[in-house]
Parts: C-alpha cells; structure tokens; sequence
C-alpha cells in the first residue's frame, strides 16, 4: 500500500513540477502575489496551471490534509468494492469543491470590470493590506480562522453516501477548508477582479480546486494511506505566513512613496543586508519546524524560534524582492527615457521630427504598471532603443479627469497597463495590455524601426 502511494504521488510530482516551479521561480517585482506575476510574465495557460499548484499546496494546510481519510470514507469511495467506482465517487467529490470555487472566480471577474480602479483609493489598499496582514497573523498561530466546531461537525454529516451525498461534500468542503484556502484564493481573486476576464477566472478556480481535491482523489480511488501529518505542516504554515505578509507590504510599497523608499535602494549593500536578514529569519523558522517534531529535544524553541523569525523574514523578503527589480536589467549609466506628459506636444515633435511614437499608460494604483517603471523601461537595451521614439507617459492615477478619459479614449484604453506604439504615421502597430518583458518590447521596438512607411496595425498581447 504504501509503495503505491509514493508511485502515485511521484508521478504526480513530474506532473506538476512545471507548474510549482513557475510559481516559485518568477522573479520578484511590483507585485501582490505569484499568481499575478506568473500571469503577467507567462500568460493565462500558465497562471491556470499555476493555480493548480496553489491548490495542492492548500491541501497540505492542516485545515484540509486531516480531513482527507474522514471525508472519502464518509461518501463511501475507500468502502465501495470497485476501484472504478471509487474513482468515480472521488471524481465527483471533486466537482462538488470546483462547483464552489468556480463561480468565485466569475464574479471576481465580472465585479472587475466594476471596480477596476479601486486601487487608487489609499484606504482600499490599506484594507487590504490589514487583510492579508491577519490572514498572515493566522498561519504564525496568533488566531485561528475556523468554523465553530459544532457547525463543522454538522456539515461532515451532510450529503450521504453516493454520487450525490459525494457531490455535496464537495461543496461542504470547500467550505469547511475555507480557512486554510483563504489565504492562497485571496490574492488570486483579487488579480482576477482587476483583469475582469470571466474566462480567466472560471478556469484559474476550476484548477485551484482540482488542485485542492487531488489528495482527495487519490484517497477514494486507490484506497491509499497518506502520510501522517506532522512538523512539516507547520513549515508549510510558515512559509505561508511569511508571504502573506510580504503580499501584505507590496501593496503599501506600490500605493505610498515613504514605504516604498524604505527599500528602493539600488546596489550590492542593499542586497546582501537583505538576503542576511532572510537567512536569520529562515534559520530560525527552520529551527522551529525541526522543534515541532515529535519528541524533539528542543520542543520547547518551537514558540520563541518561530517568534523570532517573524520579523528578520518578513524583512528579508520585503527587501529582497523590492531590490532585485531595481539591479535586475537596469543600467546606471543608459540614459533615461525622456518621457513628455503632453500628448499634443508629442504628436507634434513626432510629425515635425518623422519619429515613431512610445505612449505608456500608467497609474500608481496599477502594480503592472509599476513593473514596466522598475524592470523593463529601465533596461539599457529599451532605453537605447527609446531613443529613436517620441516617448508619452499618460498618468492615469485620476481616472476621473476629463482629459485623461478623452485620452483613453482617443487611444481606446480599457485597462491598465497599457503600452502602444505608434509608426511614423501615426497608425498603431502593437499594443501591450500587461506587463512585458524588457526583450519582448525592445524586439517590437526595433520591428517598428524596420517597418515600411506604411504599414497595418499590429495588436500584440
């Protein structure tokens, strides 16, 4: 029994490699989460992909891991004599939790469109930052987030036994997880609603719940024994802790000047101060993982240790991932886009001058926006290239103003960020409405150069 269960969950594993590693491996910038930057730098597929692991990961928490041999025997899938039914029974549990999550991510999305600039509102940011602050104050044990224990005892005896009682667990579970999916689904949601992509976030919160449902599956199909939960559920909760509250930080640094100057220091100082503040708050949170085991002989480190790593970790990472971006591509010595503010006077220089045209919309609520500020428009290769462009910044901040919404329009602005580029006739060959790497822009910089006279627009996104 147990040699399938480590056959299982290492093929598993290589499944689900691509995605863990692109929600692990993505640089750092202005961003509020993995799941926002994966979609900014890979796109949709990948993000979704993405959301599976967030999924898995959830299933690990000890809201949901505990839960696994309770539910499956309760709907029957670890009694039934068919493994295919088993199957089938499990399968259908699954739908149950993705019926839940589903429409989650389309009214994320369908609000979006709604409240696309609540982000420029500093008392939103700060409520959301308080969110994710308390969300992280959970998984560091300050509080727990449950249901009472009599409601949740009462749901577990919800559904019955078969397709349909399986179905309905389902949706019970999603919500007696809700505790420990919060805080992975806060984030996401939040992405989706300033995307407004329905699509997007119908099948991000489809594949977060597969993800969550998988440990579940393979229980109730194979009729598995999962490893005991212990210490390693607690480093789970502290590496969770850890980055809800550094979410929490890039928000303030994105919305406020005096935050974001605490870190914007570029150079090696900077960056080797940060990465020893992250590795004394690491060795400390290690120290307390190792304390949780059982009979460990330093049990009684567990709390001071994890106390003490709070603060050096959080630090670390608020300061590491704000410093990368600003010595990742950047060159001191490029000079800086000159960017004009006037959309009138850079027409006019781009006419007299025979130049193509770079136009930016930008905003300080949009943390793409602040991307393209500290990764790409900041690359040497980009900056060179610019050189050949009339460039025009639009500060959108005020998304009220008469004349930025007559600029908007004229330039048919839905969302933020968005760049365009213009020929040296004025007609649009490429539009970008996310975040771009520094080589994707520059290669469409100098495919404009390269384009005849005339040409017909492009659309890149």
């Amino acid at each position: 029994m147990n040699r399938r269960f480590i056959t299982l969950l290492l093929t598993f594993a290589i499944l689900l490699l691509p995605a863990v590693a692109l929600a692990g491996n993505c640089d750092e910038g202005s961003d509020t989460g993995k799941f926002q930057v994966i979609l900014q730098r890979h796109g949709a597929v990948v993000a979704v992909l993405a959301s599976f692991g967030f999924g898995f990961i959830a299933s690990l928490t000890p809201c949901v891991y505990p839960m696994v041999p309770i539910t499956v025997s309760i709907f029957g899938a670890t009694k039934t004599t068919s493994r295919l039914r088993g199957a089938a029974l499990s399968a259908t549990f699954v739908l149950g939790i993705a019926a839940l999550f589903t429409p989650m991510g389309i009214l994320s999305a369908v609000s979006g469109k709604l409240m696309g600039s609540t982000l420029a509102n500093h008392w939103f940011v700060l409520g959301l930052a308080l969110l994710f602050v308390a969300l992280a104050a959970s998984m560091f044990g300050a509080f727990e987030l449950a249901l009472p224990s009599a409601l949740t005892n009462k749901l577990s005896t919800v559904g019955g036994v078969g397709f349909k009682g399986a179905f309905v667990m389902g949706l019970v579970m999603g919500l007696v997880a809700a505790p420990c999916t919060g805080p992975f689904l806060t984030g996401m949601i939040t992405v989706i609603a300033t995307t407004g992509k329905v699509g997007l976030g119908a099948a991000a919160l489809f594949s977060f719940a597969l993800g969550l449902g998988v440990l579940f599956f393979i229980a109730g199909a194979f009729a598995v024994n999962l490893p005991k939960g212990g210490a390693w559920m607690m480093g789970i909760k502290w590496v969770s802790g850890v980055g809800l509250a550094y979410m929490a930080f890039a928000y303030l640094r994105d919305a406020f000047d005096p935050v974001r100057n605490v870190v914007n220091h570029p150079g090696s100082g900077f960056g080797i101060a940060a990465c020893v503040v992250l590795a004394v708050g690491a060795a400390f949170g290690i120290t307390h993982v190792i304390a949780e085991r059982r009979r460990s002989p330093i049990a009684r480190l567990s709390r001071p240790t994890k106390l003490a790593s709070i603060v050096p970790a959080i630090c670390g990472a608020a300061m590491l991932f704000s410093w990368l971006p600003l010595n990742h591509t950047a060159d001191p010595n490029a000079p800086a886009i000159a960017w004009l503010a006037n959309p009138e006077q850079a027409r006019a220089l781009a006419a007299a001058e025979g130049k193509p045209m770079l136009i930016d919309f930008g905003a300080e609520w949009c943390p793409g926006c602040k991307e393209l500020e500290r990764h790409t428009f900041p690359d040497s290769s980009v900056r060179t290239e610019a050189k050949k462009f009339v460039a025009l910044h639009i500060d959108a901040t005020d998304l009220d103003a008469e004349e930025i919404a007559a600029v908007k329009k004229e330039y048919r602005v839905v969302g933020l960020p968005t760049v365009i580029m213009l020929d040296r006739n004025g007609a649009e060959v490429a539009r970008f409405t996310e975040f771009v790497e520094p080589e994707r822009l520059y290669g469409a910089m100098k495919c404009d150069l390269a384009r005849p006279a005339k040409t017909s627009a492009l659309t890149m996104r």
